[in-house]
This record gives structure tokens, sequence and C-alpha cells, in this order.
């Protein structure tokens, strides 16, 4: 293993110093008067996505993807609306509006929900409280749950049907279970193997490796590469909450309670660490992460619900070029960003919890 490398960010005053707003939709980009290079800016795409039909309402959004055709994946949990927020489906109704959507909604890049599915009830497991979304270069669509009983993860077809459940439902493990996880935040496929790599999560404290096919359990890990309880490193936090893979082996994990990022080869093995906004308490500076879509991969955009911002890091480095976004409910703002993916032009895609309950968009309007 390389030597431990630690590289500790600037806070968010530092960056407030140097933030202006983009004209179009008041999108409020930050660059760090020091960034070395300027990261892309972005504005928020106020009419994505479009309505859903069927009155349907969105409710905590906890998970979004980006296919290969840059089709965008959204989990929502149905039962976190409110019943004003339900009132249609009451008995009697409340009112005329809504009804809770689907958990498993599919968007175009302009907003149209092109089909929806998922829930509970339908003949296959399904987590009791959804949580993560991610769909692979054979178009599976992979599902986990948070959930006090929820160690499982899901894999179905693009349409809906299930192919594979890796653990049992209602049965969750602790950092030594092969087959069962705790609480599973999110996962990603290396295209090359077929390896699945989860972040595992809200109940345990590592990284686990199945095989894509057939489930089967390959290698695990905790912080700095060393088995979960190794009492000589730092632990990671609850919750272990997002995992990805670069193009050139990378896997960069977000240890979201200890406000860090740490790197890994593919066989486990520590590279480094990124420290983002240090003084960040509550629940943390990183929630989840995507790479820019150049052949370098040059920019991680990493989501933080605590601050309420997207961090453009350098990836190289993890040093903090800037951010966009800012707390708040108008567009362009955030209450509760959970999770973040990127598209092949380099825009990208958030999804909110708690009352935030949406998903939107953001532009890349380039490095000008």
């Amino acid at each position: 293993m390389t030597p431990r490398a630690l590289v500790t960010l600037l806070t968010v005053p530092a960056l407030a110093l140097a933030s202006y707003a983009a004209a179009a939709f008041m999108t409020i980009n930050t660059v760090a008067p020091d960034a070395p290079t300027k990261p892309p800016q972005f504005e928020v795409d106020p009419a994505w996505p479009k309505p859903l039909p069927n009155r349907w309402l969105m409710g905590q959004a906890v998970g979004v993807a980006v296919d290969g055709h840059d089709h965008i994946w959204v989990i929502q949990r149905p039962k976190t609306l409110t019943d004003d927020e339900k009132g249609a489906t009451l008995t009697p109704p409340r009112s005329l509006c809504c009804a809770p959507a689907p958990p498993v909604l599919e968007f175009d890049a302009e907003g149209n929900l092109l089909q929806s599915w998922g829930g509970p009830g339908g003949g296959h497991a399904w987590p009791s409280n959804e949580h993560g979304i991610y769909v692979d270069h054979q178009d599976n669509v992979w599902l986990a749950g948070n959930g006090a009983k929820d160690g499982m993860i899901l894999k179905f077809t693009k349409a809906g049907k299930p192919l594979l459940t890796i653990g049992a439902p209602n049965v969750i493990g602790d950092d030594a279970d092969t087959h069962h996880l705790h609480r599973p935040a999110n996962m990603v496929v290396d295209p090359q193997t077929n390896e699945l790599y989860v972040a595992d999560g809200y109940g345990n404290h590592r990284v686990i490796v199945f095989d894509g096919q057939t489930g089967a359990y390959k290698r695990h890990w905790g912080a700095n590469g060393r088995p979960p309880g190794d009492r000589t490193v730092k632990g990671f936090g609850n919750p272990v909450h997002c995992i990805r893979l670069s193009r050139d082996g990378l896997l960069y994990v977000c240890d979201r309670a200890h406000n860090r990022m740490q790197v890994f080869k593919k066989d486990g093995a520590f590279v480094k660490e990124f420290v983002v906004a240090p003084d960040t308490k509550g629940s943390g500076s990183l929630w989840d992460a995507d790479l820019s879509p150049d052949a370098a991969q040059t920019f991680i955009h990493a989501a933080d619900g605590e601050n309420n911002v997207v961090w453009n890091l350098l990836r190289d480095t993890g040093r903090v070029l800037g951010s966009f976004g800012r707390n708040g409910r108008g567009a362009g703002q955030f209450h509760w960003i959970h999770n973040l993916a990127v598209d092949s032009k380099g825009n990208v895609y958030t999804t909110e919890v708690d009352t935030g309950k949406r998903a939107q968009k953001f532009v890349n309007k380039g490095r000008s």
C-alpha cells in the first residue's frame, strides 16, 4: 500500500469570498482565489424534469444515476409524502392532488419521463427504505436500501424485471459477514471485470465486492485498506455513503461523517485521502460524488448535504477549486442534497432528501 496522503482543503468561508452569481438563473458559482485551474460553471435548468403524469409527486429523492444513453434514473421514497401531498389517494380523498410516483423513474435529458416501476408487492424483494441507484454497462439497474433491516442489493433489468438479490430480505450482517450487508448506501460496477463494489454503509464500515453476475463474494476492506475495526487507523464512520470508479482504475469512497474521501485501487490498496470542508459538523461534507466526462476525468463534483453545495475538486489532489449552489429551496439551491450524477456532456443531476423531495439539472456552461 502507498503511504497515507492527507490533503486538507478550504473551508466554506474561504470560498465564499470568491463567490459570484451566474446571470441566467442565479445559480451561485464560486471559484477559490488560489485555484490552479478554473472549474466548470453551472446553471440550473428550472424546467427539468417536466411535470410527472397521473398527478404523481416525488418523495425524498435518494439516488440518481446516468446510463450509457444519457438517460437519468432517479430512485425516490413514495412513503415519505405527507398526507397533504398524497391527498388524492386517501379515503376519502383529502384534496384533488396528488399521488405517490413509483420508486424508480427514468427521464431523458430533456426531462421527459420515459418509464417508471418498482416498489413492494411485485413478487420480488424490495428494501423497506430505498437508497441508491446505479445503472451498469449492460443497462442493468442496481438498487440499495438503508432501512433498519435492509441488508441486500437488488439487480433488475431496465424494465424492472428482477435478476439477482445479494443478501436476503430482513437479514443484516456485520463487517465480517460475506453474504449480507447492513444498510448499504450505493454501488458501482466495473465494466472490465463485472465486479460490483458496494459502499456498506449505514450499519457497516467497509467496501465489499461481489461478482456482478452470480453475486459471489470476492473481498472487502475498511478505511485505509485495513480490515474493518483495525484500530491502527481512523476507521470509516457511518455512513460509508458513496463509491465511484474512475477509468484509470481508482475507487473513490465517501466517508461522510469524517468529511473525507478515501481513494483505493481495485484490490483495496489504499492510495490517499481528501478532506473537504474539515470544520463541517452535523452529517458531514461528502455525501456523493461523480467524475467529469473528459478523457482525464479532471474534476470530481461532490454533493455536500450539510453545507448544501456541490464542491468542484481537482481529481488528482482533491483540491477544492470552487462550488455551485447554496442552501435554499429555489431553483439552483439545495435542501439536503443527497446524490449527484454527471452525463456525457458534463451536466450534473442532483437529488434531495428530507423535505427537499426533488431532482434538478445543472447545465455545464464550460470554464469560460
